[in-house]
């Protein structure tokens, strides 16, 4: 069997979708990795006479503020995201309007074609009826 053509559509976005979603994970992963990175080099920044508490609180540090990068990122995507999916419902919210105006106007075009029909074909039965004399 053949696709239909909306089926190849279907199929060519969620493999959009799929691609979209693997750029991002690659990005999150070398995004990690660079700070991972970062994050080994910095105990040796710590002197030979520092108290291991220090080191501690530096790798703490590390780590709270590649957090903050890590949410800050994710929470302007999902803002981002907020405001589309907003922009997305009111877009569906008027396409629901529209189509329920439509659907009004052509029922109501629907009940006048059945009324003429009807006076038409009442016509065309007197015409066909014996003329009585």
């Amino acid at each position: 069997m053949n696709a239909m053509p909306s089926e190849k559509i279907e199929t060519n976005e969620i493999d959009d979708n799929l691609a979209a979603v693997t750029d991002v994970e690659a990005g999150i992963r070398d995004f990690v990795r660079n700070d991972i990175a970062y994050l080994r080099k910095t105990p040796s920044i710590l002197h030979s006479g520092d108290a291991p508490d220090a080191a501690a609180e530096a790798t703490v540090n590390n780590v709270n503020t590649l957090i903050q990068r890590v949410a800050g990122a994710s929470a302007s995507e999902i803002d981002t995201l907020i405001a589309e999916l907003e922009s997305l419902r009111g877009f569906m919210h008027e396409e629901g309007q529209r189509v329920q105006r439509e659907l009004a106007s052509f029922a109501q075009l629907s009940q006048t074609a059945m009324k003429s029909t009807r006076m038409i074909s009442d016509s065309i039965a007197q015409w066909k009826r014996p003329s009585e004399q």
